[in-house]
């Protein structure tokens, strides 16, 4: 039960940007948060970057001017990971009345730790990265509570997009914050719109834990069912592709494979070509499948495939992660000695000894259920 119940949980997993979940706040006297309620202001006790002297602290919002406020911490790998294209956007609405603020609840000196490091994403230091907007931390975690817990917002990156009148426009992910923020700018954003759509989500969490459950215990024919509802409810909508998606991953997990399943994961994978990382993401989400008892067909081999033809083109760094999921996934397709192969291969790309010990207790076990398949083999 548990293994089917963490697959399924894969399903929504899949289907939004990655965010890392804090613990739940204590309980807190915050006035609710939500799109078109009046940005609360700012007390942040610590400002460490400032656009190069461009930008000064805020606390309260001035009028015709848009602010992007932004939760993140040092710990936080979507965070890190949306550094780069908030640095982007800073850059391209300077002097347009844009102001991005990042507030983190940690101390000054774990900022300062992680500013003082280099950030292989773009080749140079955090410090330089981050010079582009302002970075800040409030300790007391007041900033917080006035937007996350008042908002009911868990996950981070989370960005509050504040506009020209100082309403809330758009809660979100960064990496989904270019076109809220281009139209805000140029007066062209429809806030009603979005509470509709964010509804709509609302709507598509509920019933998602609903469809999790059913496939949590094996029930996909009827999770089916209650997704096909649920997509002809969201004909037209954006939420409609998400359905479409959530579909396809349930007949793949029910071994409901046929050519139009096939034709969707050959497409998604096609699509991924270049992009080592979601290649090696998708073949490892193959892989915990086929752990699971799930039937993937031919899907398994053309992961292979593509994943092989990721690792010449990759970066350094991404090479252990190729050859161990190829390594997994050709173990649970019956090729022990490509397995054996590949998870070498990773021990010989990790940056260190410490990476290769970890990766090495695979190997072990690869080799030794190859041993004993090639003794079964002869004493047959």
């Amino acid at each position: 039960m548990k293994t089917r119940l963490a697959l399924a949980a894969s399903i929504a997993a899949a289907l939004c940007f990655t965010t890392v979940q804090r613990p739940p706040a204590v309980a807190q006297d915050v006035q609710e948060l939500k799109v078109g309620s009046t940005a609360p202001k700012l007390a942040i006790e610590h400002w460490l970057q400032d656009g190069n002297g461009f930008f000064k602290p805020v606390t309260q919002f001035e009028k015709d001017k848009v602010y992007v406020v932004e939760f993140w911490a040092t710990w936080c790998g979507p965070c890190i990971q949306s550094m780069p294209h908030l640095a982007d956007l800073q850059n391209k609405y300077r002097g347009q009345g844009v102001q991005i603020i990042s507030v983190s609840d940690e101390s000054v000196e774990e900022v300062k730790d992680l500013l003082a490091k280099n950030n292989e994403q773009v080749g140079k230091s955090f410090g330089e990265l981050t010079s582009a907007w302002c970075l800040t931390t409030d300790p007391d975690g007041s900033v917080y509570r006035d937007y996350m817990d008042a908002s009911k917002q868990q996950g981070i990156p989370t960005a509050f997009l504040v506009g020209k009148t100082s309403q809330i426009e758009w809660i979100g992910h960064p990496m989904d914050l270019d076109g809220p923020l281009e139209s805000v700018v140029n007066g062209s954003w429809d806030r009603v719109a979005f509470e509709k759509e964010l509804g709509l989500k609302k709507q598509f969490q509920e019933s998602m834990q609903k469809v999790s459950m059913l496939a949590g215990t094996g029930k996909f024919e009827e999770a089916i069912k209650l997704v096909e509802q649920q997509k002809q409810a969201a004909k037209g909508t954006a939420m409609e592709a998400q359905w479409i998606s959530t579909e396809y991953q349930l007949k793949l997990m029910g071994g409901m494979i046929d050519d139009d399943v096939l034709g969707h994961f050959r497409e998604r994978l096609s699509g991924m070509k270049g992009d080592a990382y979601a290649v090696g993401q998708f073949a490892y989400t193959l892989y915990g499948q086929i752990k699971q008892g799930a039937e993937v067909g031919v899907l398994a081999d053309e992961a292979l495939s593509a994943l092989q033809g990721e690792v010449d083109e990759a970066e350094a760094d991404l090479l252990p992660l190729l050859f161990n999921t190829m390594a997994l996934l050709k173990s649970e397709t019956g090729d022990l000695e490509g397995a054996v192969a590949a998870q070498q291969a990773a021990i010989d790309s990790a940056p260190d000894e410490r990476v290769k010990k970890r990766l090495s207790t695979l190997l072990d076990d690869l080799t030794t259920r190859l041993a004993e398949s090639k003794e079964s083999a002869d004493e047959k």
